[in-house]
């Protein structure tokens, strides 16, 4: 009985745990902790490029006069979504939400958000781009270019997160539980 350690970490691998160094890291607040070493790696720098973009494209959007045209409400309802579930994610992973819900395999969940959120961005993008021309004459056509710019940023955004949420889930391999041996 003797053997045995006292205290036992269950944490996987991957950017967004820092099992390296347990207190190095992370701040503890009122029994909340915030993985600061998160905000610092590339996941975290990319998933704040994705929301400051994605704010950027539909504010865009949604300042120019446009009501009347259909395909500009699936390019709000793909960049107003994403951006929130993006911030509720990153918040998630900042705060080590993912500890209290540790019957989620994140590594996947992560990435499986990551390319669903890359496709829908490219679909919203596209038709964002297509209908560009058509407002060539109005004063707001400058608003829609730059809508789609920063909607190609975006997208550029979760594809890079989508490499990086892959490599993830590749070195974890789906599996928590060769990581929580302890030895």
């Amino acid at each position: 009985m003797g053997d045995f350690p006292p205290r036992v970490t269950t944490e996987t691998g991957g950017p967004y745990h820092d099992n390296t160094q347990p207190r190095n890291g992370r701040h503890t607040a009122n029994g909340a902790t915030m993985n600061l070493s998160f905000i610092r790696s590339i996941p975290g720098i990319l998933m704040v490029a994705e929301m400051v973009l994605g704010l950027l494209h539909w504010t865009l959007i949604v300042s120019a006069p446009i009501l009347g045209i259909p395909a500009y409400g699936w390019v709000l309802f793909v960049a107003i979504t994403l951006w929130i579930l993006t911030i509720a994610l990153f918040f998630v992973i900042l705060f080590d939400g993912h500890r209290y819900l540790s019957c989620v395999p994140w590594t996947m969940t992560v990435m499986v958000y990551h390319v669903a959120a890359a496709v829908l961005y490219l679909t919203a993008f596209a038709v964002n781009a297509a209908y560009v021309e058509v407002f060539y004459i109005f004063s707001f056509y400058g608003q829609l270019a730059a809508a789609a710019f920063f909607g190609v940023l975006v997208w550029a955004a979760y594809c890079a997160s989508t490499v990086f949420s892959f490599l993830d889930w590749k070195g974890d391999q789906g599996n928590a539980a060769t990581n929580t041996v302890p030895t």
